[in-house]
């Protein structure tokens, strides 16, 4: 991957300002950034159980995982001339209202920042290999993947 692009899966939080600002340091052909913060939700998204979320686990395999993400970040500057992109995704053990994920894009202009922003996030949660195991008082399950998730990566086959 080019300067200016990069990805990271780790344990530790971030700072999206200070990402952001790393970003655009000493650029000047940058007209937009367009980012996207994703949290833990104590709300069950995959359950019907009226349950809390405790805390959500995620798992992934370094290396595979940080491939899957670069080939994302690869595929969105295929479509888009991007002049940077930073994504981040943690894994661990989080709690309801942690930061999860954050996906930020540097452009020319501010709809090939949304889109590509969009588009990178469309696609790492369908085809980035992480899992997820949401906590509650009743137990522990591994979330299954939305089809709501998977219709919006395809609508991206057509453009």
């Amino acid at each position: 991957m080019q300067d200016g692009f990069s990805v990271s899966v780790q344990e530790a939080d971030f700072d999206a300002g200070a990402e952001i600002a790393r970003l655009v340091a000493g650029r000047e052909d940058i007209g937009a950034t367009a980012s996207f913060i994703g949290y833990v939700r104590a709300d069950k998204v995959h359950a019907a159980a009226a349950e809390k979320v405790v805390a959500m686990t995620l798992e992934h395999y370094p290396g595979m995982t940080e491939q899957a993400l670069t080939d994302i970040v690869e595929a969105a500057q295929g479509r888009w001339p991007l002049v940077a992109v930073r994504v981040i995704h943690r894994v661990g053990r989080l709690e309801p209202g942690a930061q999860i994920v954050f996906v930020a894009v540097a452009a020319a202009h501010r709809g090939e920042a949304f889109a590509a922003c969009e588009f990178i996030m469309d696609y790492l949660k369908t085809r980035a290999p992480f899992w997820k195991k949401e906590e509650t008082p009743a137990g522990g399950h591994w979330v299954e993947a939305r089809e709501s998730d998977d219709q919006a990566t395809a609508r991206w086959a057509g453009r």
